[in-house]
């Protein structure tokens, strides 16, 4: 049987960032590599940390996608849960249907 891949994103409040970037790739047996933005976040769930994010009106977040096997992400789900316990990580995982490079 084939583990279907996902691409799994997590949500990261900035004063994570550097700390989560650097443990997921630490991570070389379940991420083969990538992909950090930066983003804004909006909604009443959002925590503004710092005056500068109230007076913007929004939380400044990153968000990590990480392209691997379902089997895999749930592993790297479960380490993120231990090492960054009480953080409030968003995370959730779609199917990839199709994956490649363009030579």
């Amino acid at each position: 049987m084939i583990d279907q891949p996902v691409c799994l994103t997590l949500i990261v409040p900035h004063r994570l960032r550097d700390e989560v970037l650097d443990y997921i790739a630490k991570q070389g047996d379940l991420v083969p590599g990538f992909t950090a933005l930066q983003a804004a976040g909006h909604g009443i769930e959002v925590r503004l940390h710092t005056a500068a994010e109230r007076v913007k009106g929004h939380a400044d977040q990153t968000v990590v996608q990480v392209v691997l096997a379902g089997q895999d992400a749930s592993r790297l789900i479960e380490r993120l849960r231990a090492s960054f316990a009480g953080t409030k990580l968003v995370y959730w995982t779609t199917p990839v249907t199709e994956l490649g490079t363009i030579d």
